[in-house]
């Protein structure tokens, strides 16, 4: 990037120095000193200073007070927070001297809403604090670039706003014109964390015809044994609710590590009498904190999970009364084909549904056949208000049984007795063998779980990296089911790995896309276009393949009437760094890549997308715009407000997208041969000569160029949103009130949208599923119920109808590639960002480094501070050793996100991983009509996966010489 910063000004007309140049006469006065003698000079004179006497009266050298009064000095201040996917949202005062972002600071004024939990105040981490230096990096993106190089090359050239946006435009327009703008895609994740910069590209894309790419999935952070079993995806508590558990199991969740605003809560709860649990691989960070600690061998979950469930369950510790009414386990299952028995194939049900092969029987105590409240059949789609799964009669739990049916007399058996029959595999010794957890351990855990008042399991991504992760959240999940550890205060299992959620939904959705919107899984769109169907298994390919046919999963570009399916052809990616993250991406880079005829990047940073894109355009910082941030770890709504001005030829997101729609428009008018083109999958046509009209337009309200600015569009979301403007009451939150000009900051949302399943309580922090457990609402599963038994044709075919335990399918020979790699989320980084920050590579070892069992590096004569080369059949990488007794032995443990710049190669932590997923997570089910499952862009669809893979570690000869950090 030898043109990077070419021809900047270093001083501004006024005389004033450029912020650049600012921040670096910091550094320059901090090594020369306040006289202006160099370092050397003055530890050489040393002998030559005064005694002082009196360190508070009047002594020599004072200037240093000085310099420390200014830092804590400053012109202005402004709220803001931090666009990263890291669950947080916390609000900070960023303080302005001389026009430049001094520094940060955690807000402390949260107002407490729950007198019975410790004080909000203040919320923050270490990344936080130093988001300052990024605003002034040296990797700073401050004019737009186009590639003169190869991809990855790192050659660039500065072009002007103008250039870049008609080149951009211009590849936009053909490719509409050629009706290939299902070949544009848009890839940015977690709208939660800045939904205006979200719906900046999205908006556009939806109006030109594109794709939007599901993340939430492809990241691993999706559990899909949620929808398979909630029918809805991470609805969790706010952190303060773990302060009211009697009990708490931390599985696979860092706390102390990944959740650092909120571990208070997971730590103070011990002053409240709260037993914690930790259950992970490694005596991790959290591990250290928790009363007892439990290590069962990487992938094992479903099995410990499995073996506790069998404890409750055999020892009578589950709550039947919820068992009846709250879940299918009173359900009946025909022998002859593992499918529910429905009302329509039994004569003389009384069953009031227009839909009686969707109603699903139970047996009363008489031993009657009875029909099941709230099935699918008898309610008004996925969620029906007007429906009740409460019971007026006692159904029977073990049914084992024959019924005339249809077809004739059917042997039939209950869901509960299925699942005792699965889990009477799960003994003690079983256990055991399969987790290394000890057969008493597990037992006295799960009675204790069983016995407390409210229980409560905080769930991380540590389960969601296995291929059969699925089967890992369902077994997981069944321990609060059992125990009815659900639906009330202190209680439930809380999932949190990113701002997966969005509080302002409704508003988000209507800026998100004003236009039907086509979106894609991106594991199988990565999947597919990077040829790797090719070469799987051909078990896997066909049901791939059916799945495609079906349309149970969208693929795109869409196959044309010719059965042939175009290359995808542009791509933009901003607020993330798609490129660095993908599993698989040896295949990413050397098959999809090369399809793809331009990719933009909208970034800050020169990041690994960044790198390997054709044109990038700088984008405003956090402290540099307007947004809103929001968490389901807090149910406040925080600000973005510009500290300072965008540095550079830097633009937000909004301004970005925006200034494009403007010359696809004004392009598209001097063309002659630009016509709206009807789109083939919505009753819309796409006319790129009113896309920016469309754009800046206010559609629910119709007034014309409403949206031209970031700002407008972040009251548009609060005004059209529940949670900030909730109906029948004029309780509205605007951004006035949350922009850290009013003295009640942050701001408490008012209610809650459909989306959520409590109500939002005066007082309480969230607790989610009170709608189903309390108000006795369908669950919005097939059934109506918390669903354990599934029965559709690939579950019944893979034995998955019931959360199981199944070895993972091999990759790599064990005896040529003996350590499970591992790659968990870090302390010293929010995904990638902040893993090239100087500060937090001081607090670190300064480069990748890859953790290692003492006895592991033992065996292959490796020592600490050692470069080695970890390695597998995909590819390989060069880091240093560092010895960690703490984790277990035959793992290599890589905390992720690394930049591929970052190694000697341009590899990265994923070049070790596959590109695969499970043919399971890209059902339809009911498979006819597809309201329990189907695809919504992180919601279900298939995840990506990062573990079960293995590798080998060697020690690179001369490579010894890193130094502890």
């Amino acid at each position: 990037m030898s043109e990077h910063d070419n021809d900047h000004d270093r001083t501004a007309a006024d005389g004033s120095i450029d912020r650049r140049d600012f921040l670096k006469g910091i550094g320059t006065a901090a090594a020369v000193g306040a006289t202006g003698v160099g370092l050397g000079q003055e530890f050489g004179g040393m002998d030559g200073l005064e005694v002082v006497d009196d360190p508070i009266g009047s002594y020599p050298y004072r200037d240093w007070e000085d310099l420390y009064r200014e830092e804590w000095d400053w012109d202005s201040t402004a709220r803001s927070t931090h666009s990263v996917n890291c669950t947080g949202s916390c609000s900070w005062e960023v303080y302005v001297r001389n026009g430049q972002v001094w520094r940060e600071s955690q807000a402390g004024d949260y107002p407490q809403f729950d007198e019975d939990s410790p004080d909000p105040n203040p919320r923050g981490c270490q990344k936080g604090a130093c988001y300052s230096d990024y605003v002034n990096a040296d990797q700073r993106v401050l004019h737009p670039l186009r590639r003169t190089g190869e991809r990855g090359e790192g050659k660039w050239e500065r072009i002007s706003w103008d250039e870049a946006l008609t080149e951009i435009a211009e590849e936009v327009i053909d490719a509409v014109q050629d009706e290939e703008y299902d070949a544009i895609s848009a890839f940015t994740p977690i709208p939660a964390m800045s939904p205006v910069s979200y719906c900046s590209g999205s908006r556009l894309t939806s109006l030109l015809g594109g794709v939007g790419h599901s993340f939430y999935d492809w990241y691993s952070d999706l559990p899909p044994g949620q929808p398979i079993t909630w029918g809805t995806q991470t609805d969790n508590a706010e952190s303060a609710d773990w302060y009211h558990a009697d009990y708490i199991i931390a599985w696979g969740s860092n706390i102390n590590v990944t959740r650092i605003p909120d571990a208070k809560y997971f730590l103070e709860a011990a002053y409240n009498g709260t037993k914690r649990v930790g259950v992970f691989s490694d005596y991790s960070q959290t591990a250290i904190h928790c009363d007892e600690w439990i290590g069962p061998d990487p992938g094992s979950d479903p099995a410990l999970a499995l073996g506790m469930a069998r404890t409750i369950v055999d020892e009578g510790l589950y709550d039947e009364a919820h068992l009846k009414e709250q879940t299918d386990m009173p359900l009946l299952v025909r022998e002859d084909t593992g499918k529910f028995l429905r009302a329509d194939e039994v004569p003389g049900v009384s069953v009031d549904a227009d839909r009686p092969n969707h109603v699903f029987l139970m047996v009363d105590a008489e031993g009657d056949l009875r029909a099941a409240p709230g099935s699918l059949g008898a309610r008004d789609g996925q969620h029906d208000e007007t429906a009740s799964i409460e019971l007026d009669f006692d159904p029977q739990l073990a049914v084992d049984r024959t019924v005339s049916t249809t077809d004739g007399s059917v042997a039939v058996r209950s869901v509960w007795n299925r699942l005792r029959e699965e889990l009477s595999t799960y003994t003690p010794e079983f256990v055991n063998e399969e987790t290394g957890v000890g057969r008493q351990t597990h037992q006295e855990i799960a009675r204790e779980f069983a016995e407390a008042e409210r229980g409560k399991i905080i769930h991380g991504k540590g389960v969601n990296d296995w291929y059969h992760n699925d089967l890992g959240n369902r077994a997981i999940q069944l321990l609060v089911t059992l125990t009815g550890h659900i639906g009330r205060q202190g209680t439930g299992l809380d999932h949190y790995v990113g701002q997966e959620k969005i509080w302002t939904y409704e508003g988000w959705s209507k800026l998100n896309a004003p236009v039907p919107f086509r979106s894609v899984p991106t594991t199988l769109w990565t999947y597919y276009h990077c040829d790797v169907l090719d070469n799987a298994d051909a078990e896997t390919t066909r049901r791939v393949r059916e799945a495609i046919d079906e349309d149970w999963m969208p693929l795109y570009p869409e196959e044309r009437e010719d059965g042939s399916r175009p290359d995808p052809r542009v791509m933009f990616i901003w607020r993330g760094n798609y490129f660095n993250q993908a599993k698989g991406n040896v295949a990413v880079e050397e098959q999809l890549w090369p399809k793809l005829d331009l990719v933009v990047d909208i970034n800050f940073r020169m990041d690994s997308s960044a790198l390997y894109s054709d044109i990038v355009l700088p984008s405003a910082s956090h402290y540099e715009k307007h947004d809103l941030s929001m968490t389901d770890m807090h149910s406040y709504v925080h600000p973005f407000t510009p500290a300072v001005e965008p540095l550079g030829e830097s633009k937000t997101d909004w301004q970005i997208f925006r200034e494009l729609a403007a010359k696809i428009q004004e392009l598209a008018r001097d063309r002659d041969d630009v016509e709206p083109v009807q789109d083939r999958q919505f009753d819309r046509e796409i006319d790129l000569e009113s896309v920016h009209e469309d754009f800046v337009r206010d559609w629910e309200s119709g007034e014309d160029g409403r949206l031209a600015d970031d700002r407008e569009a972040c009251e548009f979301i609060l005004e059209n949103s529940e949670e900030t403007n909730p109906s029948g009451s004029d309780a509205q939150i605007t951004f006035d009130d949350i922009d850290g000009t009013d003295e009640d900051n942050p701001e408490r949302l008012r209610a809650v949208g459909d989306h959520w399943t409590s109500d939002l309580e005066e007082g309480e922090p969230y607790t989610p599923w009170k709608r189903y457990v309390q108000e006795k609402k369908p669950w919005p599963t097939f059934t109506g119920r918390q669903q354990y038994y599934i029965d559709h044709d690939w579950f019944l075919e893979l034995g998955e109808e019931l959360p199981t335990h199944k070895q993972p399918p091999t990759l790599q020979d064990k005896a040529e590639y003996p350590l499970n790699y591992n790659t968990p989320h870090g302390r010293w980084s929010i995904h990638s960002t902040w893993r090239d920050s100087e500060k937090m590579l001081r607090l670190q070892r300064g480069e990748p480094v890859v953790h290692l069992n003492p006895e592991d590096m033992a065996e292959r004569g490796i020592e600490d501070g050692d470069t080695v080369r970890i390695y597998n059949d995909l590819g390989e990488v060069e880091v240093q050793a560092k010895r960690y007794p703490s984790g277990e032995p035959g793992t290599a443990r890589m905390y992720f996100a690394w930049e591929r710049f970052q190694f000697p190669d341009r590899g990265n932590f994923n070049s070790l991983v596959p590109l695969y997923m499970k043919p399971t997570q890209l059902v339809q089910y009911p498979e006819d009509t597809g309201e329990h499952l189907y695809f919504r862009p992180n919601y279900w669809g298939p995840t990506g996966v990062n573990s079960d893979v293995r590798v080998e570690v060697e020690r690179i000869a001369g490579g010894e010489g890193g130094e502890g950090g």
